[in-house]
């Protein structure tokens, strides 16, 4: 019976995708090019701040990897992974929706050795890491493993370590439907790009990366948060940590994740509107900041957004938005044309964060 159950905790098969980053430069070059006309420009104050937070230690095939936690889909697993490190973890109901081929796994310890875990035991286990690139999804499905005799707890590297405790009736194994955001920041093979540079309002967005510091003794690493709106016009700041396909993942400067893009026509993916032309700003491609379709505290919120390009019809008479209704009521008046990027598969993981 374990065998039967074992299976159905594996990991799944390696997803196969073509991934058009021809075609996703082709309409960046375009958007980028709009740049070099004149044109107002709106200056945000603090428009890219810096942002400190927390980082977990784990384990992957018995090496160290560091990672953050932003979103969980259960409420109280949220609250207590606030509690626990200190830094606001957004309860996302949203994730649940998530489908299989998106997600990886991490398994969590509820007793044991005392540690850095998500817990406070020892460090999670996790199945890849962005070194495995077609395996590798921030958003991991929740593994509980608790000892039955707390004497006989050690710390367990692997996932086949963990298999083998349970095999030998050491441990627990239950699988739970919590998805909980949690972006690799620094792993065997590599970690997210350095940026080296000071943040300032008018940094660019695209090409230096989206970290400053990681501080692996003080478990810290420091992203540079940038401003935008929410639905309702209201300031957010978000960072970003992944994305797909690899050509703006590559121009940002963050974690390659091909398997995001299942994510395309869940509800686990919101609409994020950028701008391509118009009123210059501190938006990726050098115009006015992003509206987000949702705030942390809607049922809808989820860190995974959607990503399409709002174009002026005519950028002589560009203003700026602010609210989705503003977005509405420009599609309406015919000023504007949103257009999907990538038909929809272009992917980022953009948690909300509090500043």
């Amino acid at each position: 019976m374990k065998y039967i159950q074992l299976a159905a905790i594996t990991l799944a098969a390696i997803l196969t995708s073509v991934i058009a980053t021809t075609a996703f430069n082709v309409q960046a070059t375009h958007l980028i090019s709009n740049q070099d006309k004149e044109g107002s420009k709106l200056r945000l104050s603090f428009a890219n701040v810096a942002r400190d937070i927390p980082m977990s230690k784990g384990y992957y095939e018995g090496k160290t990897v560091y990672f953050i936690h932003t979103e969980a889909s259960d409420e109280s697993l949220a609250k207590k992974i606030t509690d626990m490190k200190g830094f606001k973890v957004v309860y996302a109901p949203a994730l649940s929706t998530a489908p299989k081929e998106a997600l990886s796994k991490v398994f969590i310890f509820n007793n044991g050795v005392n540690g850095n875990g998500t817990l406070g035991f020892q460090p999670d286990v996790v199945d890849n890491t962005p070194a495995q690139v077609n395996d590798y999804s921030p958003l991991r499905t929740v593994i509980f493993v608790t000892w039955f005799d707390e004497s006989d707890a050690r710390e367990l590297k692997s996932v086949d370590e963990v298999i083998d405790a349970w095999l030998n009736d050491e441990v627990n194994i239950e699988r739970s439907e919590i998805i909980v955001n949690m972006p690799m920041i620094k792993w065997a093979e590599g970690a997210m790009k350095i940026r080296n540079e000071p943040i300032t309002d008018e940094m660019e967005y695209m090409g230096g990366g989206q970290v400053t510091k990681i501080d692996t003794e003080n478990l810290i690493v420091t992203f540079i948060a940038h401003r935008g709106w929410g639905p309702d016009g209201k300031t957010i700041y978000y960072i970003v940590t992944d994305a797909t396909p690899k050509g703006p993942a590559d121009m940002m400067g963050v974690v390659y994740a091909p398997k995001i893009e299942n994510l395309t026509n869940s509800a686990a993916a919101v609409d994020l509107f950028q701008f391509g032309n118009g009123i210059k700003g501190s938006g990726p491609m050098g115009f006015q900041a992003g509206i987000g379709a949702a705030n942390p505290g809607d049922l809808n919120y989820s860190p995974m957004w959607r990503i399409s390009f709002i174009n002026w019809n005519n950028p002589d008479n560009a203003k700026v938005l602010e609210t989705l209704d503003d977005i509405q009521k420009m599609v309406k008046a015919e000023e504007i044309t949103i257009e999907l990027a990538m038909d929809g598969k272009h992917i980022v993981n953009c948690p909300f964060i509090e500043i």
